[in-house]
């Protein structure tokens, strides 16, 4: 009789305890999701990587930590990016015997899922000359690929003609990434330097609008970058490019590519372990950049993570 007792009044007593932390519960949901879709909230994309070309684990929310410079935030919503807009931009300077290699590119967009909008263009005279604009017609998007002009009168800014594009950009919250084929010569604002004028101009713009910047080094059909210090210099800022907006830069020396192909696949592996990252900043009355760093204790697990990202305005 007591043993009965003293199990109903347990569960009455469970009972009571559940709907007593019930408002306690949805009041945490309720902050978690308005964290997440508040106006400051800020979203990057963050990419899992494994060493020796592994494929990583799934993250959950509970297995990354968010660090605002040296201080740790909380991670409002952590999610799987499942949308993307993937764009192709080739600079119309490089040597046209790289459009040998277009099969192994073609067949890399057309193995995108249905998920996935595709664009190419053409760098040329600081624009981004758009030959298929975004498309789930991936057939359609392969075959707007042509060979480069491959002259010097097509000669460009690689830099210039991402911040063209980035500032057509479509506005849809999810994950978005170019991969840029270049040589890394600015023929409008470049030099010898090690630091291009429009560098970090087009770093910020990237960020603030969380586009990934998978850069490939192709040599142009110019005598300017065939010296060994100039051209690593100019190699140098497209690695930058990459690293400071969360994504990698694929080269073979100073040399002409011999096979596309394990870039690509490097690439596809890093999309196919992508999230949304968001948590609430403060970026003042006028917003600002502020440098993050996402970590996860997973053993051989790394995060690609954009060096920056702009914290909106709070009003």
């Amino acid at each position: 009789m007591n043993k009965i007792t003293y199990r109903k009044g347990s569960i009455l007593l469970g009972a009571l305890m559940v709907a007593s932390l019930m408002p306690f519960a949805l009041k945490a949901a309720s902050s978690t999701t308005s964290a997440a879709s508040d106006p400051s909230a800020v979203v990057m994309t963050v990419t899992a990587t494994a060493k020796k070309n592994a494929q990583p684990p799934v993250l959950s929310k509970n297995d990354v930590e968010l660090y605002q410079g040296k201080e740790r935030v909380q991670v409002a919503n952590f999610k799987r990016g499942e949308t993307l807009y993937l764009a192709v931009l080739i600079d119309d300077s490089l040597r046209s015997t790289v459009a040998n290699q277009w099969s192994d590119l073609r067949a890399f967009l057309m193995a995108q899922p249905q998920t996935t909008y595709v664009a190419v263009a053409y760098a040329r005279n600081g624009a981004a000359m758009v030959v298929q604009d975004f498309t789930t017609d991936h057939a359609l998007a392969a075959k707007a690929l042509r060979i480069p002009l491959g002259r010097l009168d097509a000669a460009s800014s690689p830099y210039l003609a991402v911040q063209d594009w980035t500032k057509r950009w479509p506005v849809s919250g999810e994950r978005s990434s170019i991969i840029l084929f270049s040589s890394g010569i600015d023929y409008f604002r470049g030099g010898p330097a090690t630091l291009d004028p429009d560098l970090d101009t087009t770093i910020a713009h990237a960020q603030k609008q969380n586009i990934n910047i998978w850069t490939i080094y192709v040599p142009d059909s110019g005598r300017v970058g065939r010296g060994s210090f100039r051209a690593f210099n100019w190699q140098s800022n497209l690695d930058r490019l990459s690293q400071q907006t969360g994504a990698e830069s694929y080269s073979l020396g100073l040399g002409m590519p011999v096979d596309l192909k394990p870039y690509f696949d490097r690439i596809q592996m890093n999309l196919n372990n992508q999230y949304l990252l968001a948590f609430v900043g403060d970026g003042g009355h006028k917003g600002k950049y502020e440098p993050v760093k996402v970590t996860s204790e997973l053993r051989n697990v790394g995060i690609l993570t954009p060096s920056e990202v702009f914290l909106p305005a709070v009003r």
